[in-house]
């Protein structure tokens, strides 16, 4: 694999290096596939600031209450465009009463109310359905989970917060510069064992800590992706969030209009291809005939490697994985790997294959011709499989994939994203499970480090978990079984989605009243941005990357998805489980917090009078430190739970995706960036911040603001924070408090 250090222009199907001047002159940049689409959907009139305004939108049952209550309160009462809520996340969670029936119900109801389509419990993972039935050539979709990728069948798909969901139900736009398009130029075919997942692990691998494709457009295009079906192009696709990239496209053909055709929609079919003369800002160069069966070992898809490398170099790879799990745990449990080897061999206890990214028709298909004749054992290991939707459940069924993984000993499920997120098929403390799923991050498999429990994660390809199984647990890669893949075809049954799933057809019925659970709660109030800011730091987070799932874990907590001020009890709780009740003490202005203030305010009138006396009447909030956080889920409650117990801003070094930040703006927190790094802070956790003139900072678009940090002997270091880019209405947004105080005034 390699990656261009410059940019590079496609010519008679090859790539060749050339500046962006040139290519400039050339209008290079203008025929790109991503380019075409985007400019479609623009509605700025401006090709550097895009507006753009989404065909369709699709989100789960972990989002979509909010999503509604937030247009709801801004002043909803029509679905503009077709929006998909599935139940996914949380239909097999059941935890908490009737709280998931609950929010089936409110789904339902507003489907029928608003007009949107609505996806029963089991029928189908988010992703999947959005594939089968609302994807086509040239289209935008968006989502409101980060793995909203649908580029493999020539869809554009961003995955956001809900605020910007919201918006796009209240007829308003997606906001964004023109971003940089990385082409990604296959060659050559996989081997026989490769999967997907491979090829995504080698990809995230290269591509994740040197920011090569952050919030650029990656665009697959070269005469290796002729060479890969559909399946396995939707099986790399989905993973590319994990680049941090902002979406996806690809070439599109014979291979995807036959996908089209077999799913019941020829007309969603369309050629796509760049241009002769198309510029792209970086390229990277795959030849597929080179990739092998990897490994992402705990605690990031980037940790990947070879399987192959991992048992030649076992111990050493497994002392660097226990090294990064002290970054992220420190003392709080002994995380070791080293006693799953077994003579020599690495040893584990659990496979999964699951959901948006494993479930898919052809990996499932792959694996049971693997595990054919074959059988797992009855020891520690299991192997759970869960396809991605009823209609591929059905066709596994009727060609005799599912006889020959339940024959060695699998288990099948429903369309479930559980395993994904942790809340299903957590393994045993100390247990190390390998699965084709999309993430594994620390916790996300739903171990609680705040009991002492911690389980781990490794990513594989489908393939390799099923030869991993048939070697009895024993880590295998799939290319060392002589397997004959049968390449069963697939036949997909609309009519399941036609008996079951309710389609308004874009009709709204007004007078349906929705159904409220007990649980479901107004978004509390928030107040506008006062002239003046006083924070206190209630967390201060070192590790090098800070995921969504640690500032607000999913698993059970989820379950209370739908009680802002309920769920909001669990941010940080496996990171820093002290934050709540330091950030409910400033919200609530708990005797302490005052006298905290008062001390505050006498610092700094000693440095300058002027500045004690506006500190004295300043609004009041918290912030966290973190290095880089918002990796991973697109989920707003990382933003909202913060906001909710009264969180005005964050601090960091960067943002590690735009997703993230938009939550922080469409919450009404200011996105801070602090750029000296985080090795001599002038703050530090407990310290209080003041920050004069933050709304004329903003108001006045001015490029940086400063900061007086006050630590706790009394001492007032200046310094400096800026907040970056920010559009007009991101800048409104924040001066009324949040995005509903926006568009509700």
């Amino acid at each position: 694999m390699k990656l261009w250090q410059n940019g590079a222009i496609y010519t008679n199907g090859k790539l060749t290096p050339a500046s962006q001047e040139a290519a400039a002159n050339s209008d290079g940049i203008k025929k790109t596939i991503a380019y075409s689409i985007l400019q479609k959907h623009n509605t700025s009139g401006d090709d550097k600031k895009l507006k753009i305004k989404f065909d369709k939108i699709t989100s789960h049952d972990i989002t979509y209450v909010g999503i509604i209550q937030t247009a709801r309160a801004s002043g909803l009462e029509k679905f503009p465009i077709p929006y998909v809520l599935t139940n996914c996340h949380n239909s097999l969670c059941a935890v908490g009463g009737t709280i998931n029936e609950d929010d089936h119900m409110f789904g339902l109801t507003c489907a029928q109310k608003y007009g949107g389509i609505y996806v029963p419990p089991h029928q189908a993972v988010i992703h999947q359905f959005a594939r089968e039935m609302l994807s086509s050539c040239g289209a935008m979709i968006l989502g409101s989970d980060s793995h909203t990728r649908y580029g493999a069948l020539g869809t554009m798909a961003i995955g956001e917060g809900g605020g910007e969901l919201a918006k796009q139900l209240l007829n308003k736009t997606y906001d964004v510069a023109y971003p940089g398009v990385i082409a990604v130029y296959l060659t050559g075919t996989p081997v026989a064992g490769v999967g997907p997942q491979d090829v995504a692990l080698a990809i995230i691998k290269e591509v994740f800590d040197n920011g090569y494709v952050k919030n650029k457009v990656m665009e697959f295009i070269g005469p290796g992706v002729s060479n890969l079906s559909a399946d396995f192009r939707i099986g790399i696709d989905v993973m590319t969030t994990e680049t941090t990239c902002l979406s996806s496209i690809w070439r599109t053909d014979s291979k995807v209009e036959e996908w089209y055709a077999i799913h019941g929609r020829p007309d969603a079919y369309k050629e796509l291809n760049p241009e002769e003369g198309a510029y792209y800002d970086g390229a990277i160069e795959i030849n597929l005939d080179e990739i092998r069966p990897m490994i992402a070992m705990p605690f990031h898809p980037s940790c990947a490697y070879t399987i192959e490398e991992v048992n030649k170099n076992l111990m050493d790879i497994l002392d660097a994985t226990e090294k990064r799990a002290k970054v992220s745990f420190g003392d709080k449990v002994n995380f070791t790997l080293k006693n799953k080897v077994i003579d020599g061999k690495f040893y584990v206890d659990q496979g999964v294959i699951a959901g948006c990214a494993g479930g898919g028709y052809e990996n499932i298909c792959a694996a049971a011709d693997i595990l054919k004749n074959k059988d797992t054992g009855n020891g520690k290991f299991l192997l759970n499989v869960y396809p991605a939707s009823m209609p591929v459940y059905k066709a596994l069924m009727e060609n005799g994939a599912f006889s020959a993984l339940v024959d060695a000993g699998a288990i099948v499920k429903t369309a479930f994203c559980g395993p994904c997120f942790g809340a299903g098929d957590t393994p045993a403390n100390g247990a190390f499970s390998i699965r084709h799923s999309t993430r594994n991050f620390p916790n996300r498999e739903g171990s609680k480090i705040q009991n002492g429990q911690l389980s781990s994660v490794a990513l594989m390809d489908a393939r390799s978990i099923a030869a991993t199984a048939a070697n009895k647990g024993f880590l295998t890669p799939a290319t060392e079984y002589d397997t004959e893949f049968s390449s069963k075809k697939y036949f997909f049954d609309k009519t399941i989605y036609e008996k079951r799933v309710y389609d308004s057809k874009g009709v709204a019925h007004p007078e349906v009243e929705i159904q409220f659970g007990p649980n479901i709660k107004d978004w509390p109030e928030q107040k506008a941005l006062g002239d003046d800011l006083l924070v206190k730091v209630v967390s201060e987070i070192h590790d090098p990357v800070t995921t969504t799932d640690e500032l607000i874990p999913s698993g059970e907590t989820s379950s209370f998805r739908s009680n802002p001020l309920g769920l909001a009890e669990f941010t940080l709780s496996r990171k820093d489980p002290a934050y709540v009740g330091r950030a409910k003490a400033v919200r609530d202005m708990s005797e302490e917090v005052k006298s905290e203030i008062k001390a505050v305010v006498d610092a700094l009138s000693k440095k300058d009078s002027a500045l004690g006396s506006a500190a004295s009447k300043a609004q009041t909030g918290s912030t966290i430190f973190a290095v880089k956080p918002g990796d991973g889920s697109a989920r707003e409650q990382a933003a909202s739970c913060q906001r909710v117990l009264g969180a005005s801003a964050n601090i960091a070094n960067e943002y590690a995706t735009k997703r993230y930040r938009s939550n922080l703006i469409n919450w009404g927190m200011l996105p801070f960036i602090y750029k000296d790094g985080d090795k001599n802070l002038p703050f530090a956790n407990d310290d209080y911040v003041f920050i004069p003139g933050v709304k004329k900072m903003v108001q006045d678009k001015l490029p940086s603001i400063k900061a007086y940090a006050v630590k706790k002997d009394g001492t007032v270091n200046e310094f400096e924070l800026t907040v970056g880019d920010l559009t007009d209405d991101e800048r409104k947004i924040i001066l009324s408090g949040c995005l509903i105080n926006y568009y509700r005034n």
